[in-house]
């Protein structure tokens, strides 16, 4: 008998507000970012995000801490391969992750794009924006270090930049129309990846997307 999953736990309150504010910075921009609109979004009573996050700047880490979470859902850092991994399941595992973020959760791009960008006007968000980042930066510098990179954190940022350029271009630059396919996102991650860590081999074949 195949046993029924565990119902997963509703949102907490502090995870509706943050959902409520990052989706109206997709779809308002900062200004449209309010405490009322917070309340009205998430289907609070009135005065629900005051209470939790009594100033903007306090909703606004609410915002970038939500953010974070529902990246690390969605680029899963602890699905990065250990020690020992092969250069193709490097390869692979970014190129999923990659892919799942421009295909599923474009959105998120949006908001990240609208705080990052606020982030630089106000330093005392920045501060918080960027320890933020530091739980995707850190398991990255690991993984090129057990793959042998001779310089993983100066590797790690141009993997980083690498990424971002893409999802910029992919959600509102240029190439806005055109996701790159899971088996064409393998193939720039292979070519990165082996400028860094010294001339690996082609793999035979791609996966199919």
């Amino acid at each position: 008998m195949t046993a029924t999953p565990a119902p997963s736990a509703p949102p907490s309150r502090a995870e509706r507000i943050g959902d409520a504010a990052l989706d109206l910075l997709v779809e308002r921009g900062m200004r449209g970012l309010t405490h009322r609109a917070v309340d009205e979004r998430a289907g609070l009573p009135q005065g629900s995000t005051s209470n939790h996050a009594r100033t903007r700047q306090a909703l606004l880490e609410t915002a970038v801490r939500r953010q974070a979470q529902r990246e690390a859902g969605v680029l899963a850092p602890d699905e990065l391969p250990g020690p020992g991994a092969t250069a193709d399941t490097l390869v692979d595992t970014l190129a999923l992750a990659l892919h799942r973020y421009l295909t599923d959760h474009r959105s998120l791009l949006v908001s990240r794009y609208e705080l990052a960008l606020e982030a630089t006007r106000r330093p005392e968000l920045r501060t918080f924006f960027d320890s933020a980042g530091a739980v995707f930066r850190t398991p990255v510098i690991a993984m090129l270090h057990a793959a042998g990179s001779p310089a993983p954190e100066r590797h790690a940022l141009s993997l980083i930049a690498w990424c971002e350029g893409l999802m910029f271009s992919c959600a509102a630059g240029s190439f806005h129309a055109e996701v790159p396919s899971r088996a064409e996102l393998r193939t720039g991650f292979d070519e990165l990846l082996r400028g860094m860590l010294g001339g690996r081999p082609d793999r035979e074949s791609a996966p199919t997307p």
